[in-house]
């Protein structure tokens, strides 16, 4: 079904790149384009260009995009009305050495940017940068004789009318880390259940909904409706994670923008969840982004066994099912009301409130929780950015067609690029909740094999390394990787705190009290930790390193603590730093490990 608008929309279109490339002509300039915002808060889109190739165009845009967007769209500063910001983007296209960008301005809002450009690297003079903002002023009068300032096409409204308030945790919730799936059964119904209703409106044979987690870098599907026929539908239910870069619905994550396939044999091979459909001859398929506070929170997706079922203007047809669905997925929890029982008309009391959680637990749930929400930042609004950039680096480095110079500082800034995504990852990867790939190891085993990793560093700087441990130790069940992650930052920081010669001392012991654990101590005589610094070292960002994130220790923490284990260091002059981890050992059953091919063994009878 056809929403109402879609003439309207096409016979604005029209206007609007007939306008523009009008405009364009009459400008003047060797390379030049137009983007437009079509809805408030929504990415820039390029409705005209000149000079440009259509790669150059979307380059131009993911940097836009990766820039302070906001700079733009303020005002001009008070006491000069006629002029407006302009920013010249730090890259260049083979089309044009020298890109400048003017936000373009109706009615005090910004709807879009001219980026203009001129194949000589110098950079624009002042006379120039004042032609070229007329130059955008005359676009705007254009646009404004053509009335296309109606809401139709340019800055229209977003999907989503209207946010529900954000909701207050209650105060005995428990820690606030994200939980491993939001699709719970009670949401699979609901959304199953508001897909039903559209179908009304938009028909499908099969759709589902996803949701964004930045700090994830994936989509997680929330609910499906409709029947999917074959023997590959067990391999795509609530619950299944796709990766951005392998899924149509990350691909319109990323874009921010609705996509419409109706050639699933050449889009089944790059995106996972066409697969499926392509696998049970579905035909076509429509993937729409919905936003939350002007992030994006995931997507809706619909497909057909009709061919050419969907068009893009259809996504205006999804907006009551988003403004429902962001309702849905920011609703509170319900509170344990009054109960009232069947037949008698008595009311059941309340359960009794838990206790309060102590302080130290509260300072740590706050201090969890302002980390999930500035590593959403950073997830969304920093890493995106930084990988659109460096492939951007990457493609002008790898076409040869800077001088010597020009080309050597290009690949020093794609040096220190990666090095900040790098210290980007670590952050992010803190906060992500810690899967565990848990299995019987020798702790022994664990602690050689970490020494071969820094074999070479102990080697160069004559560091001696000596170990006891002591006879029939238990195992214990962990993952070896991430043990083995424990074991290497503590050795690192070790040698970082040794001289030339120290001496590294590692002792292993096994105490049977109560349940039973390993206890291995890691003692180094290097320089101490200072008495003010031994109880901060496990915290979040402490580092006392001018290179450091501070947060090697505290992975190290969790990691252990998430394998019920415990962690802990004292330092002193004259005695050295020493780390004592705490690990419960493996009973098995039917007594005590003996190790395999141990102990006497009667001979059998011949």
């Amino acid at each position: 079904m056809r929403t109402a608008a879609a003439p309207l929309r096409a016979s604005k279109q029209t206007t609007l790149q007939r306008t523009l490339t009008s405009s364009l002509n009459e400008l003047g300039v060797e390379a030049a384009l137009v983007a437009i915002y079509e809805r408030e808060d929504g990415p820039l889109v390029a409705q005209g260009w000149r000079g440009l190739t259509p790669r150059e165009v979307q380059t131009i845009l993911r940097t836009l995009s990766a820039q302070d967007l906001a700079a733009l769209s303020l005002p001009a500063p008070a006491g000069d009305d006629e002029s407006l910001r302009a920013v010249r983007l730090r890259m260049i296209t083979p089309g044009a050495k020298s890109l400048l960008g003017v936000p373009l301005r109706h009615n005090q809002r910004t709807y879009g940017v001219l980026v203009v450009g001129r194949k000589e690297s110098a950079a624009l003079a002042k006379k120039e940068k004042s032609l070229i903002e007329h130059a955008g002023s005359e676009i705007t009068g254009a646009l404004e004789r053509a009335a296309l300032f109606d809401g139709t096409l340019i800055l229209s409204r977003p999907l989503v009318a209207h946010e529900p308030a954000p909701t207050v945790a209650p105060s005995g919730a428990e820690p606030l880390a994200p939980t491993p799936s939001h699709a719970t059964p009670e949401t699979q119904e609901r959304i199953a259940g508001l897909l039903d209703e559209t179908a009304a409106t938009l028909p499908f044979d099969y759709a589902w909904v996803t949701r964004y987690d930045p700090l994830a870098g994936l989509v997680e599907v929330l609910g499906l409706a409709g029947e999917q026929r074959g023997e590959h539908k067990k391999d795509f239910k609530p619950g299944h994670r796709l990766a951005l870069d392998a899924s149509a619905s990350g691909w319109a994550v990323r874009h921010r923008k609705p996509r419409v396939d109706h050639d699933l044999a050449s889009t089944q091979g790059r995106f996972q969840d066409h697969k499926h459909l392509y696998r049970d001859r579905f035909r076509s398929a429509m993937v729409v982004p919905y936003f939350v506070r002007g992030q994006v929170g995931g997507t809706v997706t619909l497909s057909s066994k009709t061919p050419t079922q969907y068009t893009l203007p259809d996504a205006r047809a999804l907006e009551p099912l988003i403004v429902k669905l962001v309702e849905l997925l920011h609703e509170p929890a319900s509170p344990q009301a009054v109960r009232t029982d069947e037949g008698t008309g008595a009311a059941t009391p309340t359960p009794p409130a838990a206790p309060a959680p102590s302080e130290p637990m509260i300072r740590r749930q706050e201090r969890q929780a302002a980390i999930g929400e500035f590593s959403a930042f950073l997830a969304t609004e920093v890493r995106e950015p930084l990988a659109s950039i460096r492939a951007q680096l990457q493609e002008v480095t790898g076409e040869g067609i800077l001088d010597f110079d020009p080309q050597t500082r290009v690949e020093n800034a794609m040096r220190d690029l990666i090095r900040v995504e790098a210290i980007l990852n670590e952050i992010l990867d803190f906060a992500k909740p810690l899967e565990l790939n848990r299995r019987v190891c020798r702790i022994t085993d664990i602690i050689d094999n970490t020494l071969t990793v820094v074999a070479t560093e102990l080697e160069t700087n004559r560091i001696r390394v000596t170990k006891d441990s002591g006879a029939n130790l238990s195992q214990v069940r962990c993952d070896e990787t991430k043990m083995q992650q424990v074991f290497l930052s503590i050795f690192k920081n070790a040698m970082e705190a040794m001289t030339p010669g120290g001496n590294l001392h590692i002792e292993v012991a096994q105490h049977k009290g109560g349940r039973g654990y390993l206890q291995i101590a890691i003692k180094n005589d290097g320089a101490p930790i200072p008495t003010e610094h031994v109880g901060k070292v496990f915290e979040p960002y402490f580092t006392t390193k001018r290179t450091g994130t501070g947060l090697g220790l505290a992975t190290v923490k969790k990691i252990v603590e998430e394998h019920q284990g415990q962690i802990s260091i004292a330092s002193g002059p004259g005695q050295g730093t020493t780390v004592i981890i705490r690990l419960p050992i493996l009973v098995p059953r039917g007594g005590p490990y003996r190790g395999r091919g141990r102990g006497y063994r009667p001979r059998r009878p011949r």
